[in-house]
């Protein structure tokens, strides 16, 4: 007799059959997936309703929990889904044993990418109601993710000019073998010449290709043309002198709960412009009538530090050195004092800078300050500049910022808040992706794919907040 644990043999008949809920525990996260979708109003978020004419398609409902299923469990793939609905019991419990072919499930990513992303947004709007959201601080922050556009495949004035210097590089290497071959004779050197002809042909066809690809560049509107993912942009990595080609997804994470309440993918290499935008969306999403937004210095603008004082967002954002007087060892701006009520500033040798001029600066208002000291008595020139006086300007708007960094002054832990909230969502979901590219081109259907991300997400961390039994009590309420 055997000692082990014995199974079924897979050839007996049952009487009475296993029901497929036998199969699906009641902690299981696809029943959260069925009672969501179930709820919803898949018009009223844009899903296309039936057919009036031709052969039956999908219900909406079926190809959505598929897919939420299929992101829940880092299967993206329209194929790959294919498969999971075939064999995965799961699967088959939430589709009711439905197995779409794969165009049909990646035309439905395609087709209804609005809905798909509304559907995001509810439920955000369901942890709302369910009070997963403590909505009085979020941490904003980017990360840039993978096109499928290859590096390669990716061209800028840089790095036409670079493929141009390796091209002619080459074509000057090929052209002295040549002449070396010339000087042999032999069969032997007949074949190197004709190998050799070839592959300088190749060489000038690809330079011709490039200069016409330059011309391209120069004429386009931000000087950079991706090939197999038109929207695709460059951009720097973390890693000195790295980058990659893709896309920089902006997230809104709650600083309590570590729900992600707004994002948004947008195909520009820097965050400086996101700022005012995130937050709005993140205080629209949250139902707060201020909201006090964490970011890094990356999205400091004094420009977007004065819009989010507009919207009701109160932000917190550092404020990057960027005057090189500080690396050359002499004094920098923050060494002179503004002295609000006589609009001038006290220098550290104890001099009053005045008002003398007003300039305009990519778009901004700045005011100059300096004082005759510098040119006569002052003992602590050399610390100070380089030049015949030292001037100093500020925004007609800086008062704001100045508040700003009051806040980050009484608040010390702000940007350690901010690293341990955002952070973590963007490893996960880099994770979850494999360290690999999006599926699919196009800002719209990255965009689609994103909010697929975010919402598996949100799911595992409302079901880690409150539990499966629990949560789908709740939103059956």
């Amino acid at each position: 007799m055997s000692r082990f644990i014995e199974g079924l043999d897979r050839r007996e008949r049952l009487l009475l059959p296993d029901c497929i809920d036998d199969y699906v525990g009641d902690d299981s996260p696809v029943r959260v997936v069925d009672m969501f979708v179930d709820e919803l109003d898949l018009g009223v978020l844009g899903f296309a309703g039936a057919a009036a004419t031709g052969r039956p398609g999908y219900h909406p409902a079926t190809m959505l929990k598929l897919y939420i299923y299929g992101y829940l469990n880092q299967v993206q793939s329209s194929r790959r889904l294919e498969r999971e609905a075939g064999r995965n019991v799961e699967c088959m419990w939430l589709t009711g044993k439905l197995a779409p072919d794969f165009k049909t499930i990646a035309d439905f990513r395609r087709d209804h990418g609005a809905a798909i992303q509304a559907a995001c947004r509810r439920f955000v709007l369901v942890c709302r109601n369910l009070g997963l959201i403590a909505g009085g601080t979020v941490a904003v922050d980017g990360s840039r993710l993978r096109a499928v556009n290859a590096r390669d495949r990716n061209f800028t004035p840089a790095t036409i000019q670079r493929r141009k210097e390796q091209v002619d590089d080459s074509i000057q290497r090929y052209l002295g073998m040549l002449d070396t071959v010339d000087r042999q004779e032999g069969e032997g050197a007949e074949l190197r010449t004709v190998r050799l002809t070839t592959r300088l042909d190749a060489l000038r066809r690809q330079m011709r290709d490039l200069e016409a690809m330059e011309e391209a560049v120069t004429a386009s509107a931000d000087r950079q043309i991706s090939l197999t993912d038109p929207d695709a942009r460059a951009m720097a990595s973390a890693g000195g002198g790295t980058g990659l080609v893709g896309y920089n997804l902006q997230a809104a994470v709650d600083a309590e709960t570590h729900i992600v309440v707004a994002h948004e993918v947008i195909n520009l290499g820097h965050d400086r412009t996101s700022l005012a935008r995130m937050g709005e969306q993140a205080r629209d999403a949250t139902g707060v009538a201020t909201l006090t937004v964490l970011a890094d210095r990356g999205y400091f603008s004094g420009a977007q530090v004065l819009a989010c004082e507009q919207v009701g967002v109160v932000p917190i954002c550092p404020r990057p050195l960027t005057s090189g007087a500080k690396a050359d060892g002499r004094f920098g701006k923050q060494d002179f004092a503004y002295q609000p009520e006589t609009d001038t500033y006290r220098c550290p040798a104890g001099e009053t800078l005045t008002r003398r001029f007003a300039t305009v600066e990519q778009g901004l208002t700045l005011h100059g300050y300096a004082t005759p000291a510098c040119r006569s008595r002052c003992t602590m020139k050399t610390r100070c500049t380089a030049g015949v006086e030292r001037r100093i300007k500020r925004w007609e708007h800086e008062e704001v910022v100045e508040a700003m960094q009051a806040r980050l002054d009484r608040w010390p832990d702000a940007m350690r808040v901010r690293r341990r909230t955002v952070e973590h969502v963007f490893g996960t979901l880099k994770d979850w992706m494999g360290r690999s590219h999006f599926k699919t081109r196009r800002i719209g259907n990255v965009a689609t794919e994103a909010s697929l991300h975010i919402l598996a997400y949100n799911i595992k961390r409302a079901i880690a907040l409150r539990g499966v039994p629990a949560l789908v009590a709740a939103m059956q309420d």
